[in-house]
């Protein structure tokens, strides 16, 4: 791995730099008079305060920045639309709010809930009635005075009633009526926060008719990152890939995740396929539609000479570094750089493995070895 070679990188032990000596040895140069004897212990001492790393080959990484956009989770998220109508009296929520399983979050008044209340209860009889007739069906069954359809058929009439009873109760399990007021309540049917409501308030009419949710709950504990990937991404992108990701929100915060599935349709709205990332989010900082910045990594199997990024010096427009070349001899050399990862440059060409570039305060030595030149 690039890390552990950056690691092994020979290099020399560092000593306290004195930067006059630097420049009175460039003066005694530069003026071609013959050093003294202090001059060249003050340059010795310099050049052996040079800090270089050996320049090694290694596998390329290749670094992918992807646009994002945090979701909830569906199999976490619930829209309730209403299956009755009716007129709000009261909601006990806000927007952003956390709650719980069972929680009140609405009253209103319903002639269809009254009506479907009504329709339990005689459900309810009627599940009895076939019952008590399935019973005196097998009394009579075993007293071999009916026959086996007769109890196949009062069977069969407990298990509609059953059903037709089950029906109604699901639809009134999220209700509470109040016998006194008439009036039903809404219970939150997960625990969770409200995302999105709609903006009711007393006195307002909600409709069986209507596709809109009245609220949005979600459970936060997790989310998704949906990353945008181009076509001209997709040979760097694969499931299991390690992903960091930030968002303006928490400056210089990293979030990290990895990719769990990629579409493999494009999204015809954006033509881009998406990378979903699957983000613990126990701190809630995430939250949706939230957008974000995704960042991949992927080592290649192209090799380049690495060297620290600390050596690269940026002059008009190109790339140097300070090459060792003998005891005391230095020389800027010209490199191009194919991309840096994780504080690696990988150089295309300029130059070779094992070649010593200097590390430390490397643009002082660069503008003098120019001022020399």
């Amino acid at each position: 791995m690039t890390t552990q070679k950056t690691k092994n990188m020979k290099k020399k032990p560092i000593k306290k730099i004195i930067l006059f000596a630097l420049l009175l040895s460039a003066i005694c140069i530069s003026c071609n008079s013959k050093p003294t004897e202090v001059e060249i212990c003050s340059r010795t001492a310099f050049m052996n305060s040079m800090e270089t790393t050996q320049a090694v080959l290694g596998k390329r990484k290749e670094v992918l920045m992807l646009n994002g956009r945090v979701q909830s989770i569906p199999s976490q998220t619930i829209n309730f639309i209403p299956l009755v109508s009716g007129t709000v009296e009261r909601v006990f929520f806000t927007l952003g709010d956390r709650v719980q399983r069972g929680q009140n979050l609405m009253s209103i008044r319903s002639a269809d809930l009254n009506e479907l209340y009504s329709e339990k209860i005689s459900a309810e009889a009627e599940l009895r009635i076939a019952q008590r007739e399935h019973q005196s069906a097998k009394a009579l069954f075993d007293d071999r005075m009916l026959s086996e359809r007769e109890l196949f058929e009062a069977e069969a009439r407990v298990r509609q009633a059953q059903a037709a009873l089950t029906r109604i109760q699901n639809t009134l399990s999220i209700y509470g009526v109040d016998s006194q007021t008439g009036l039903f309540t809404i219970r939150s049917p997960m625990t969770g926060y409200i995302l999105n409501k709609q903006a009711l308030s007393s006195g307002s009419n909600v409709s069986a008719e209507s596709d809109e949710p009245l609220f949005t709950i979600s459970d936060l504990s997790s989310v998704w990152v949906m990353a945008s990937v181009h076509s001209s991404h997709l040979r760097y992108i694969r499931e299991g890939m390690e992903a960091e990701i930030t968002t303006p929100t928490f400056p210089g915060e990293v979030f990290p995740g990895k990719i769990n599935a990629i579409s493999r349709a494009f999204d015809p709205e954006e033509r881009v396929l998406k990378a979903r990332i699957v983000m613990p989010n126990q701190n809630l900082k995430l939250k949706p539609e939230m957008l974000v910045e995704v960042k991949l990594s992927n080592q290649t199997q192209e090799f380049y000479i690495e060297i620290p990024s600390e050596a690269l010096i940026f002059d008009h427009n190109r790339h140097f570094v300070v090459v060792k070349i003998g005891d005391e001899t230095f020389e800027n050399r010209e490199i191009v750089v194919r991309n840096q990862y994780n504080g690696i440059s990988f150089i295309s060409s300029g130059l070779s493995e094992n070649e010593e570039v200097v590390v430390e305060n490397p643009l002082l030595i660069y503008q003098e070895i120019r001022r020399t030149r």
